[in-house]
């Protein structure tokens, strides 16, 4: 799951002019045609953290993004540039200790809603600098009521083809003026299918077992929404992740069961500043 703001959306209301009683009304103004939306933002945070793989620690990394919608059409950009690049059990640099642009990913997506429901999907590019670039379908539902359930399926159709699941909710609560507190959880399920997934064997000393599938990685997460004028927001967030099963943390000899690498706990925190527009 990427930390990251959302611009509010903005809705306009036509009306039409009345007529005056001794004339014929004029027809009614025909409804404006909805504005377009957008969203630029920057996340400060203490490490990288992609469905619970680390892929940075220890340092400050910065992501950058950029997102417009139309008529529930949107595209974005996101990025991630690392001040201080060190090696984790998912992550492995050419030169640590240096900095670098080292992930860019681009989304497209259509969002359809229907009463409370709402029905997403999509496409995304994830261009990274230290491994194959891929690509991945998504489709998502949600329910619009308390805590906003979302079931989300990815489908990685280039570099590591596989299934990713995720369940997420979340809430916000006034607290002061229009202060939110942010509150929110996920949890994750993986199911390899390409020969990328094959997991460690103890037998063979190398990976050659059966394709890596585990409930995943979850996460627990707490933040404000402090707006500072009417187009910007300041998001303070601090996140938990963890191991979802035995799988997901398992390391064999040393190794990881999963070729991406073992799960562990996490703790991620930073700070998001975003302009709507």
């Amino acid at each position: 799951m990427v930390v990251c703001a959302t611009g509010a959306l903005r809705a306009q209301e036509a009306q039409g002019p009345s007529g005056a009683a001794t004339a014929p009304a004029p027809a009614a103004a025909a409804p404006a045609a909805p504005a377009a939306t957008g969203t630029a933002s920057v996340s400060f945070l203490n490490g990288y953290v992609f469905r619970g793989y680390q892929l940075g620690k220890d340092s400050v990394v910065a992501q950058p993004s950029l997102s417009a919608s139309y008529q529930g059409f949107s595209a974005s950009f996101w990025g991630n540039i690392d001040s201080d690049e060190k090696a984790t059990q998912n992550f492995a640099p050419n030169a640590p200790g240096r900095s670098s642009f080292d992930e860019t990913d681009l989304t497209l997506s259509y969002t359809y809603t229907a009463g409370k429901w709402g029905l997403t999907g999509g496409w995304i590019y994830y261009g990274d600098r230290y491994s194959p670039e891929t690509q991945e379908l998504f489709a998502s539902v949600s329910y619009d009521f308390y805590l906003k359930p979302t079931l989300a399926v990815y489908r990685d159709i280039m570099a590591y083809p596989g299934w990713y699941m995720n369940l997420s909710i979340g809430h916000s609560y006034k607290i002061y003026q229009e202060v939110t507190l942010d509150l929110g959880a996920s949890a994750g399920y993986e199911r390899g299918t390409g020969d990328f997934w094959d997991t460690y064997q103890a037998s063979t000393g190398n990976y050659t077992g059966s394709k890596y599938s585990a409930f995943h990685d979850g996460m627990l997460k707490a933040g404000l929404t402090i707006p500072v004028s009417k187009q910007v927001v300041i998001q303070p967030l601090l996140a938990y992740w963890f191991p979802l099963s035995n799988d997901a943390q398992r390391r064999i000899d040393g190794n990881s069961f999963n070729p991406n690498g073992y799960l562990k706990d996490l703790w991620q925190g930073g700070v998001t500043v975003a302009y709507n527009f």
